[in-house]
């Protein structure tokens, strides 16, 4: 049975809020944040800090599956426009479920990077966290005493990107009815150059605010 694209989405945002969730309540991270606020909070002040979080956690529920539709929507016309260069026929809707359906290969990020610091790093602190990103050129140079402008382009260079492109490239093949190369240099030229573009960006910005 083919399921709808909104069915997709949907299912999507659930998983990531539920994996998100689950992976918060493992890692323990609200009491590795009050940790991390003792010495520089009172006791009250912390209890203020937690129920002001607690009062407004539904925010970030709901932004979920917003932010997710703002980069979906953004991915997919930037495909878009790489398929009008290449003079590519295929409709906006079938490159945004195809994006969708790429998408759900970073749901595998909130797993392994929850196993491997609850199992793997023994006393992780809320910037292990924060800061690492599993099967990334990050994971394997490490964070610590480095500029912070190098954080995101090596998090950001990893295992689960190089198959999110793949899969773009599969799915966008199906629908073009082309061979995975064709379509893989599709996305490179259009999704691969604005990435590059995307992290210049947060680069500079780093630079900017530090």
């Amino acid at each position: 049975m083919k399921l709808n694209t909104s069915i997709y989405f949907v299912l999507l945002a659930f998983f990531v809020l539920c994996f998100g969730i689950i992976s918060q309540g493992v890692l323990g991270t609200e009491t590795l944040l009050m940790n991390s606020l003792a010495d520089i909070y009172t006791q009250e002040q912390l209890e203020e800090t937690l129920a002001f979080q607690d009062k407004w956690q539904w925010v970030g529920y709901v932004a979920v599956p917003l932010l997710l539709l703002i980069k979906i929507s953004v991915i997919a016309l930037i495909l878009d426009i790489g398929m009008f260069f290449f003079d590519k026929k295929i409709k906006y809707k079938q490159i945004f479920r195809a994006v969708v359906k790429a998408e759900f290969i970073f749901l595998l990020v909130i797993v392994v990077k929850t196993v491997w610091l609850y199992f793997l790093v023994p006393n992780y602190t809320l910037e292990d966290v924060q800061y690492f990103y599993p099967l990334s050129a990050l994971s394997v140079v490490g964070y610590k005493g480095m500029e912070a402008w190098f954080v995101y382009p090596l998090q950001t260079f990893n295992v689960f990107e190089i198959a999110y492109w793949c899969l773009l490239a599969f799915f966008i093949g199906k629908q073009l009815k082309e061979n995975i190369g064709k379509s893989f240099t599709i996305v490179a030229s259009s999704y691969g150059v604005a990435l590059v573009i995307w992290i210049i960006g947060v680069v500079f910005l780093t630079l900017h605010l530090s």
